[in-house]
């Protein structure tokens, strides 16, 4: 991840309090936060306006500021924004669950990206949450046995965002996928809660075999750039996976592992990987 100098104001610290009730994280407290954060960025950049007002200030909830922000991303000659966002927002308003894990995934993105200096950038302009975001759709279709439509909202995503997650794959929430260019999720895949992933990961196959084939990522996994893990490998929790690494086995909890094919390099330093962000290989002596 690189750490960016930033030209403008930013903020001294994050206050991710904000975003919580007395029953923790909160959806409607992080709107909040997202309308105040909208005001204060058509202040500051005045251009902005047309799209913040259409994808936050005049919209009522978050199901549908993220119905109008995925639709105006996908939307395209054969399937215009006027058939997208109601089929989007539909999702989102019927499956609260699906909001609250896509607040879980913008709350993370905030908290582990030292180049996010606002809550409001995710929902804007972060690829990996808005594709993670329409994954999400696309994985509720996928359970509904509507399985073109799930695979029509797969192919958009991958034209827009440069991100392709089978639709029938599992994935939990509280995910940073950061940069996002070049993921690649296979359909049997299985991620985690509370998992970071850099971009050109890829959770693939080893070849023509059916059934199970996709890898397993457990809770606090951190994926580096560029990691390409094949088969129904498991890597276990809190594990973390040197960029360009090649993993083809298991990988035990709490362990580092790199190379090509990877092997274990030693233990793990941080309690969890994922939230710690710390890319540095923690090597035996």
């Amino acid at each position: 991840m690189s750490h960016k100098e930033h030209t403008g104001p930013v903020p001294a610290s994050k206050n991710t309090g904000k975003f919580n009730d007395h029953d923790g994280l909160n959806v409607g407290c992080v709107w909040n936060v997202l309308q105040s954060e909208a005001r204060r960025a058509v202040a500051e950049e005045p251009a902005l306006r047309p799209l913040v007002d259409d994808v936050i200030l005049t919209r009522a909830c978050l199901a549908t500021a993220l119905g109008a922000r995925l639709a105006r991303r996908l939307a395209r000659e054969d399937m215009p924004r006027h058939c997208m966002e109601p089929l989007l927002t539909g999702v989102f308003e019927a499956r609260p669950a699906i909001v609250q894990s896509a607040v879980r995934d913008l709350v993370a993105m905030y908290e582990r990206d030292p180049a996010c200096f606002s809550p409001l950038e995710p929902m804007l302009f972060f690829k990996g949450f808005l594709a993670l975001s329409t994954y999400r759709v696309a994985h509720e279709f996928w359970q509904q046995g509507r399985r073109w439509l799930a695979l029509y909202l797969q192919s958009v995503a991958s034209e827009s965002f440069a991100v392709d997650i089978h639709p029938a794959a599992r994935i939990g929430c509280g995910i940073l996928l950061d940069h996002a260019t070049s993921f690649v999720v296979g359909e049997t895949a299985i991620i985690e809660d509370d998992v970071s992933i850099l971009h050109e990961v890829t959770l693939g196959g080893t070849g023509k075999a059916t059934g199970n084939r996709h890898p397993i990522i457990r809770s606090g996994v951190l994926l580096g750039a560029g990691a390409k893990i094949l088969g129904r490998v498991e890597i276990g929790t809190g594990a973390k996976v040197g960029a360009g690494s090649v993993v083809l086995a298991d990988v035990p909890p709490h362990t580092t592992v790199a190379g090509v094919p990877a092997v274990i390099v030693g233990e793990v330093s941080e309690d969890n990987p994922a939230t710690e962000m710390n890319q540095r290989l923690d090597c035996r002596s």
